[in-house]
């Protein structure tokens, strides 16, 4: 089984995203995720808060060095292109990309991995969370 296969996640809300908060393209992500999601079905954690270092610790995923977002889908915490797959394919608009889910994830992952190792250099970093606006609040946890 591969360590970034899905973990049961039964206690845990659907529609979560954990997230590299300091990371701008991840934060990018959040803000277009947020954008192409009127039912507000997706909940946002930075990584670098207390509950969100919690979670990473419990799901695998390293908080100082994060090399995933997880997606919490029915409940599973999924990684690294599951997670991110998953949650296109409930985004208008884009909904069609989660039919790339079947694509076996030993294809898939690598040019994630490509991505997330190179995404500080390439997106830069912050040096504090991403602040949601108003309209947004509520979606952080």
């Amino acid at each position: 089984m591969s360590r970034w296969a899905p973990v049961p996640a039964p206690d845990l809300a659907d529609g979560l995203i954990l997230f590299d908060g300091v990371c701008v393209f991840c934060s990018r992500w959040v803000r277009f995720v947020i954008a192409r999601d009127p039912e507000a079905r997706f909940r946002f954690l930075p990584i670098q808060s207390a509950q969100g270092r919690a979670l990473a610790v419990r799901l695998g995923v390293n908080p100082d060095a994060p090399e995933t977002n997880v997606a919490i889908m029915d409940g599973r915490a999924l990684m690294k292109s599951d997670a991110a797959l998953s949650v296109l394919g409930m985004l208008k608009g884009v909904r069609w990309l989660g039919t790339l889910r079947h694509v076996p994830r030993w294809m898939r992952d690598p040019l994630y991995d490509l991505i997330a190792r190179n995404r500080y250099a390439i997106f830069r970093r912050t040096e504090a969370c991403m602040v949601p606006g108003p309209d947004e609040r509520a979606r952080f946890l």
